[in-house]
């Protein structure tokens, strides 16, 4: 195994050979040591995706009793509505506040010479989770920060025109009328009408709005936040490309819901949530750039990993509004969701809100 280097490649930090991190081969990686144990799944078996498992173990009983042991929920409550903000696993919180303890213990340790390599051993599970590259993919706190971040770094002229579904999410449809309004695009609406007959409806509607000229882009819901459909994007991708338009997928509520194979999916631009379906802590999200266009996408807020490289950009960048205020930096906002990831049914992920989940979620959220 290779030795793990603590070097310096933007502003202070003693380990912060980010890009180096990422591209290293499985073999050659060395994952940073966890502080303390965390849990897992391992003794639940996990099931083939689409496939109902032979039995149900014990252990994995859903209903009240699965409720009660892994959910903070009410007693009282049915909660069904985990595309709006999702009830976080007991797991992944538990860890979310170990590591909010640690960090307090020694905070310049921890933000000096530990968080950014524990934040790329996120980056690299989360990202064979969903079968991308580890370099193509970057933790951000939530899907518009995310879709904010691509809108804001393309360049539209007057005339360009960006294409999007009657359904589109409503925050999106605002953000795209106000870079519009910016840069002098213009927004076309595709209305699908409803109930959907077949994919083939959408697909040709699609066909038809980005076969006209000047059509840039083109930004779809992979799963619509009020209409119960999943868009047939591996049909409508090819479509888009066919005509020279990117595509930026929305796909907020696919993470946890789907099985997501970015690779095959081909998407210029993909985010989603890791809050809502995935049952993560609040404040985990991804964005994933095809590699030919990460020079051209930054992160909303510029510092400290200018220059060095797509993941270090956003991996030491803005997002907590009242520190960017005070220091435009992410050093001092929030960064537990995403250590909280280590909890996730990924199996030992084992380091943010986002390493959690990855492998032990795998059979417990992918089941539910």
């Amino acid at each position: 195994m290779a030795e793990q280097k603590a070097r310096r490649d933007f502003g202070s930090f003693h380990a912060s050979n980010v890009q180096e991190l990422l591209e290293q081969s499985e073999e050659e990686y060395v994952p940073p040591p966890m502080p303390f144990k965390l849990p897992t799944f391992d003794h639940i078996q996990m099931p083939v995706f689409g496939q109902q498992p032979p039995s149900e173990p014990a252990e994995l009983q859903f209903g009240k009793a699965f409720k009660e042991k892994h959910f903070l929920l009410e007693d009282d409550c049915t909660f069904l509505n985990h595309g709006a903000f999702g009830g976080v696993l007991k797991e992944a919180l538990k860890v979310a506040q170990e590591w909010q303890e640690y960090v307090e213990r020694q905070p310049l340790r921890f933000f000096d010479r530990e968080l950014l390599p524990h934040l790329v051993h996120v980056t690299r599970r989360l990202a064979k989770f969903v079968e991308c590259d580890p370099q193509d993919l970057v933790l951000v706190t939530n899907a518009t920060t995310a879709i904010n971040s691509v809108l804001r770094s393309l360049k539209f002229s007057p005339g360009d025109v960006i294409v999007c579904l009657n359904f589109t999410y409503g925050a999106v449809k605002k953000l795209l009328n106000q870079v519009c309004l910016d840069t002098g695009a213009v927004l076309k609406e595709v209305t699908i009408t409803l109930p959907v007959s077949s994919p083939v409806q959408i697909v040709e509607a699609i066909q038809k709005a980005v076969s006209q000229e000047r059509v840039k882009l083109a930004v779809l819901d992979h799963i619509p936040s009020n209409i119960p459909i999943i868009l047939p994007l591996q049909q409508i991708i090819p479509v888009c490309h066919e005509h020279g338009v990117q595509v930026l997928v929305d796909g907020a509520h696919a993470l946890g819901a789907l099985q997501l194979d970015l690779r095959k999916l081909d998407a210029d631009f993909y985010v989603s949530n890791a809050h809502k379906w995935f049952c993560s802590p609040k404040g985990a999200a991804f964005l994933y750039v095809r590699r030919d266009l990460k020079p051209s996408i930054h992160p909303l807020v510029i510092s400290h990993g200018y220059g060095s490289g797509f993941n270090s950009e956003f991996i030491w960048a803005g997002e907590d509004l009242e520190n960017q205020k005070k220091n435009d930096h992410r050093g001092t906002c929030d960064v537990r969701p995403f250590r909280r990831e280590d909890t996730s049914p990924i199996n030992d992920i084992s380091c943010c809100p986002f390493v959690y989940y990855l492998d032990h979620n795998k059979p417990v959220m992918r089941a539910m």
